[in-house]
């Protein structure tokens, strides 16, 4: 299901959608019409702007939330034009589970999305790194119970950098970067999964212990 006031681009993305196989059940471009689609055709994953009518501040995000919370099966991703950090604590008030938050402009394209939608619906976690880095970029000067090293290491995961990436930035062995990230999941305490979802986890485990950004 697909909740964007601009009709242009709601139908843009709903035929390039069915255009890789996915099914577009419902349209909508305001919250009235997204909980009713929502009821009707209790959609896998709901796509929603987070600026929507009347006041084009949060209402696709309040949307959202209720969605969670009345039908927890069912996938949100968010797709913004606008880089708004609070709205990702309130996304994630729980397991960062089938969520995710991307922005309209950084979209690499079609195959992404579809691969972003795939996650979600998976249970995944999609957030893109822009979002993630300036959120670490606000932190408080407090780096909790992570050390230095680690604490840069988890902000260049948070820029989307491979491991071999790190390394280079760094100046770092592949295996001493390696070490350090299995030493963030361990003091994060998060359970196994894949690469890319372990690392989502890991740096929003770490912002929402620690507070939101100030």
């Amino acid at each position: 299901m697909l909740a964007d006031d601009s009709v242009f681009l709601r139908e843009a993305i709903a035929g390039a959608l069915r255009g890789e196989g996915v099914d577009v059940v419902a349209e909508v471009g305001d919250v009235r019409s997204l909980h009713a689609a929502a009821a009707e055709h209790a959609p896998d994953v709901a796509v929603i702007d987070i600026r929507m009518p009347p006041d084009f501040q949060t209402e696709g995000l309040r949307a959202a939330l209720d969605l969670r919370r009345e039908r927890p099966g069912t996938g949100v991703l968010m797709l913004s034009a606008h880089l708004e950090t609070r709205y990702l604590f309130a996304l994630l008030d729980g397991e960062p589970r089938g969520v995710g938050y991307l922005l309209k402009d950084r979209v690499a394209g079609i195959d992404a999305f579809v691969e972003a939608l795939r996650r979600v619906h998976a249970g995944g976690c999609v957030v893109d790194p822009e979002v993630v880095a300036t959120m670490l970029a606000h932190r408080p000067s407090r780096t909790g119970y992570l050390s230095a090293r680690e604490l840069e290491i988890l902000g260049l995961m948070a820029e989307g950098l491979s491991n071999q990436a790190i390394s280079e930035r760094l100046h770092l062995a592949p295996r001493t970067v390696e070490a350090h990230i299995r030493h963030v999941f361990v003091r994060l305490d998060l359970p196994p999964a894949s690469d890319y979802h372990r690392r989502v986890q890991a740096v929003l485990a770490y912002l929402r212990r620690n507070g939101p950004p100030k």
